[in-house]
């Protein structure tokens, strides 16, 4: 089988707009694309292409699914060579093998790291409530002019500055010592007791693309030159800074609304923007640009906007920059703001109608900056102005698109009166040498040696990090109770994780609050009752493995539509994927209107599913009867008494229905 770890790279690197583009002509609508449907015969596009939740979805036939669910329906490959073709696609060496026990057990661990990590996010966020915490880490918030919202938003919270009060705490919640060390959150002793990397410190949590927390930024508030200002979490299984960016979870959606990413480089950079309400903005949290990160914001959009201090080390910085942005092929603009500025200062001194306009009439493309820059320090010395140019072109060199680098060489050739062909000339020498380093490199990795494992039984192997059987035909065996079920299931995939506040003198209140998932769950589980339908039960029950499993809803639902099992896919697929145009808001418009309408319809639900299952045993029970021998009084008894007493039942259901909800 290929490796979970291959598997992950290969979803990761798979870019929707860029696997679907292969096939179809994708226009640009809002923040999604739209084309005509390649699985049916249309003339008004009704095919659409959503980025950010990384899904297709056809409005007329009805298709949807993900880059590999693309490539599986076009092509007609099996979940596992759709997999290789993406790994061609996008130059993934494929090595096929057994997952053994080292590596299950890896996977496992890997979950472990992430669920210590977010049990830290909490405790840091409920610290913040502490006198300690509203005193030192509030107040500096505060000052700072974050709101109450924004720093909910963002999950921020205060390290006490008792050096056990996590360690100890984390412990007597259960957690193990091995992965509080093994996160970083943790220092082991040289007497073996541990103490925490992170106290009296505010916390800035660092979230993947997924939202789940995997690493922290502390900021001391101390003025004690011999502290480190910044203390952050170390590399570690789930956390790679160099591809890690701070705000990408909060910034995705907005990035690819608006096909622009800002670039800044601190935390509160972040924040600040954030709250203003500019929130296509994500930070490179100090260190310098890498590939992973520019390939990070690839994802979704091809356009990104650098913003930088305006002091000699901003400056720098950006130009360092440019270079690696340019050879993904991204379209980069720079701005520079005031000196003594940065965009968390300035973003706190203007409206946002004055930070977009600031931006939209400073930004510069690449030549124009670095010439500018380059022209100031050359002066009227012509053997520097001569290395200028040369330093230009060999930027442009190294953009991936022909028809790219002749518009910037034109441009070029314009700004400093030069013929073009000189450019070309130095550009296609230093496209040479680039595209010979890149052989060698390409070479020394084919001759690496390959083993594949291939299985013995022929058997086409499936993903073990979802744990589900090989795909079946779908099972909607009993049409009476499918759409309660396909209801139930709609609200465990879309809002499973959300906590249900019930009123103290309702029938549902309990002290501990449910989540919707675990409310339905448990609702289910005190009747005995299961979903009948296979598909939707097949579906139901992966959920809870994944949910056991700590993941985050958005995680479960798109290891769920990705899927080896394409009706369950296709069933997720549909109930996530909005019935209506991407791009139209939905209908729930604050978190409080939410909450109620989940405490209003969820218990509804299920009451109703009930009252179906009884009316479904009152119809088998009656045919029963009809079908007994007349002579047969007792068992004519055992019927009637069944049927009253789940007509009882279900006058109690109907009574619940009549009094708490609208009938439906």
């Amino acid at each position: 089988m290929i490796p979970k770890q291959t598997v992950d790279q290969i979803l990761d690197s798979a870019q929707i707009v860029d696997v679907v583009g292969d096939f179809v002509t994708l226009k640009r609508r809002g923040a999604n694309y739209m084309a005509c449907c390649p699985f049916h015969n249309e003339k008004t596009p009704s095919f659409y292409v959503s980025p950010a939740k990384g899904i297709y979805k056809c409005f007329g036939c009805g298709k949807s699914g993900t880059a590999v669910g693309f490539v599986m329906e076009h092509e007609t490959l099996s979940y596992v060579d759709a997999l290789k073709y993406l790994a061609r696609k996008y130059n993934i060496e494929v090595v096929e093998k057994e997952e053994t026990a080292e590596e299950i057990a890896g996977r496992q661990r890997n979950e472990s790291l992430l669920l210590v990590s977010e049990y830290a996010s909490r405790f840091f966020r409920d610290s913040l409530r502490t006198q300690e915490g509203r005193s030192v880490g509030y107040a500096y918030f505060q000052s700072r002019g974050l709101e109450d919202a924004t720093i909910e938003k963002f999950g921020l919270g205060w390290a006490p500055s008792d050096r056990k009060s996590l360690s100890r705490t984390a412990r007597e919640a259960g957690y193990k010592e091995e992965f509080l060390v093994d996160t970083g959150l943790c220092v082991r002793r040289d007497d073996g007791s541990l103490t925490d990397r992170f106290y009296d410190r505010v916390v800035f949590p660092v979230h993947s693309v997924s939202g789940r927390v995997i690493a922290f930024g502390c900021r001391t508030l101390r003025s004690d030159k011999t502290v480190a200002k910044y203390v952050n979490s170390p590399e570690t299984e789930i956390y790679v800074k160099s591809k890690s960016l701070y705000g990408i979870y909060f910034a995705k959606n907005e990035i690819s609304r608006q096909d622009n990413c800002l670039l800044v480089e601190g935390y509160l950079d972040v924040i600040s923007m954030h709250q203003l309400g500019i929130t296509n903005v994500v930070a490179s949290s100090g260190t310098s640009l890498t590939v992973e990160q520019i390939r990070l914001i690839r994802k979704f959009t091809e356009n990104v906007t650098i913003i930088y201090d305006g002091d000699s080390a901003g400056i720098h910085a950006a130009l360092r920059g440019i270079g690696l942005v340019l050879k993904e092929g991204m379209n980069v603009k720079v701005v520079l703001l005031p000196d003594g500025d940065d965009p968390d200062s300035f973003s706190r001194k203007h409206t946002q109608e004055e930070v977009r306009s600031f931006i939209s009439e400073h930004e510069q493309d690449f030549i124009s900056f670095k010439s500018d820059l380059l022209l100031n320090e050359a002066g009227g010395d012509p053997l520097k102005k001569a290395n200028l140019i040369n330093d230009i072109a060999d930027t442009i060199a190294l953009i991936p698109d022909a028809v790219k680098r002749s518009v910037y060489v034109e441009s070029c050739s314009i700004k400093f009166n030069i013929e073009a062909q000189i450019l070309f000339d130095r550009i296609r020498t230093t496209r040479g040498e680039l595209l010979a380093e890149e052989k060698k490199h390409n070479d020394r990795q084919a001759r690496k040696p390959v083993y594949v494992d291939v299985p013995d039984d022929g058997n086409v192997p499936v993903r073990e990090d979802v744990r589900i059987e090989p795909a079946a035909k779908p099972g909607i065996t009993d049409p009476m109770l499918a759409p309660c079920e396909r209801e139930l299931l709609d609200f465990v995939l879309n809002k499973g994780q959300e906590v249900l506040q019930f009123d103290r003198d309702s029938d549902f209140f309990s002290e501990e609050p449910l989540t919707v998932a675990d409310f339905i769950d448990v609702s289910l589980a005190a009747d005995g009752d299961e979903f009948c339908n296979e598909l939707y039960h097949k579906a139901y029950e992966l959920y809870f493995e994944l949910y056991e499993e700590g993941l985050s809803q958005d995680q479960i639902a798109q290891r769920i539509m990705n899927s080896s099992d394409r009706y369950v896919a296709e069933v997720a697929l549909d109930l996530v994927v909005p019935k209506y145009d991407l791009t139209v808001k939905n209908y729930l418009d604050s978190m409080t209107a939410e909450a109620t309408q989940l405490v209003m319809y969820v218990p509804r639900s299920i009451i109703i599913y009930k009252v179906k299952r009884i009316e479904k045993r009152i119809k088998d029970i009656s045919e029963k009867l009809l079908a007994l021998d007349p002579g047969d009084i007792e068992g004519q008894k055992d019927i009637l008494e069944e049927l009253q007493d789940l007509n009882r039942k279900k006058m109690i259901m109907n009574e619940k229905l009549g009094r708490g909800f609208n009938r439906k």
